[in-house]
């Protein structure tokens, strides 16, 4: 039985969020998911959370059908027993399998079934196609994009058309699931990512020439790393004392060393991961956040860092344009332009007095994306799954 006390203010529902990747809260999936869980309890609800070791306790076989794996596994362990939970959050595209028996076998008492994203897909597919003509994407070749096409976008496109609800992470990937899939408006909803109190840090902006720039992220063409480089030669050759930290790339330095030009590899500091613990420490440490990725959902280090106060320089497009207004707490470029994020790298590098204003602004932005506050959209969206959704 779902408990409701108003659509606004619903308590005790029984919540299942569901996605395919490991637990680990150093990940920005898996760390939104945690985030959110925590929050919803907080807030009244009992959630459980299944993530890949949870749902697939073995390697499978082929590993190229583990996502199908996943969502098939999680439709018959909900369905197994259709009364423990009043409504499940299915990661997309991992609710496709129960999305579609929902549809087709209407079985009786099914929990609703509410589809969250992260971003566009077909916006993924279009920023990548781009960099494979540009040599810049040996993955995603012809035999790849078709790969892609009848599998990956498959699975998205079913758990789109047939959730009962969704919440998608930017605005671009919400107005487009609108439109592309003919959801009719109330039926999928924008909610942002958030940040942790603890990223909200006092912070001091020294006039120095030394400026220390910082870039957290796993180390893939579509973060725009090859522009991110191209950039530090270009600055390098300019302002001789600005140094660049890669955080969190998830690779050996080694490797990442090999994407920057000899002349900058003395400005370059690499620390493969970083524990969530540590990671206010290293916003403090650094000046200027920089963040050139090609397409994203709304990223998790973009908002800490801008809750921590750093002046930042991103892309206009995705998550990142949904929270950065240019010139106002951040600076835009547009994407895949080296010298342009160069440019501007150098702009806030050269002036205290801006990158006082654009990180003073920035946090002040975020005390709107905390976790507590975002989190209630996504109450909504459950409360409303629940109250309608049922089979």
């Amino acid at each position: 039985m779902v408990r409701m006390s108003g659509l606004s203010n619903a308590t005790g529902l029984r919540i299942l969020i569901a996605i395919g990747v490991p637990r680990q809260r150093e990940a920005g999936a898996a760390g939104v998911v945690l985030k959110h869980a925590h929050e919803l309890e907080r807030r009244g609800h009992s959630v459980v959370c299944w993530f890949l070791e949870d749902v697939l306790a073995k390697p499978v076989k082929w590993r190229r059908f583990q996502d199908l794996q996943f969502a098939v596994t999680v439709a018959m362990r909900v369905l197994k027993d259709t009364e423990q939970f009043d409504v499940v959050n299915i990661h997309a595209p991992w609710g496709c399998a129960y999305g579609l028996w929902r549809k087709l076998a209407r079985p009786v008492g099914a929990p609703a079934y509410v589809m969250t994203m992260q971003g566009s897909e077909d916006r993924f597919v279009q920023a990548m196609r781009i960099e494979h003509r540009r040599g810049r994407a040996p993955n995603f070749g012809p035999k790849n994009r078709l790969w892609h096409r009848l599998y990956h976008q498959t699975m998205y496109d079913f758990s789109i058309k047939t959730a009962d609800y969704g919440a998608v992470a930017n605005r671009e990937g919400w107005i487009h699931s609108e439109l592309k899939y003919r959801r009719e408006p109330g039926r999928i909803w924008f909610v942002p990512n958030g940040t942790e109190e603890r990223f909200f840090l006092k912070r001091e902006y020294p006039d120095r020439p030394d400026v220390r720039l910082l870039y957290v992220g796993t180390w893939l063409d579509r973060k725009g790393v090859y522009y991110l480089a191209e950039a530090l030669r270009i600055v390098a050759g300019k302002l001789p004392s600005v140094r660049l930290t890669v955080a969190g790339c998830l690779l050996p330095e080694e490797e990442i060393r090999k994407s920057f030009a000899p002349t900058t590899q003395d400005r370059l500091t690499v620390v493969p991961f970083v524990t969530r613990d540590e990671m206010p420490s290293v916003y403090a440490s650094h000046d200027v956040f920089v963040f050139p990725s090609l397409v994203e959902g709304m990223p998790l280090t973009l908002l800490e860092a801008m809750a921590s106060a750093m002046p930042v320089v991103t892309t206009e497009t995705s998550g990142m344009a949904d929270v950065v207004e240019h010139g106002v707490n951040g600076l835009l470029v547009p994407p895949a332009d080296s010298e342009r994020l160069a440019d501007a790298v150098e702009q806030v590098c050269l002036s205290t007095d801006l990158r006082k204003q654009l990180g003073q602004a920035a946090q002040t932005t975020m005390r709107s994306y905390t976790w507590e506050r975002v989190t209630e959209k996504l109450e909504k969206v459950l409360s409303l799954a629940a109250l309608n959704g049922r089979t």
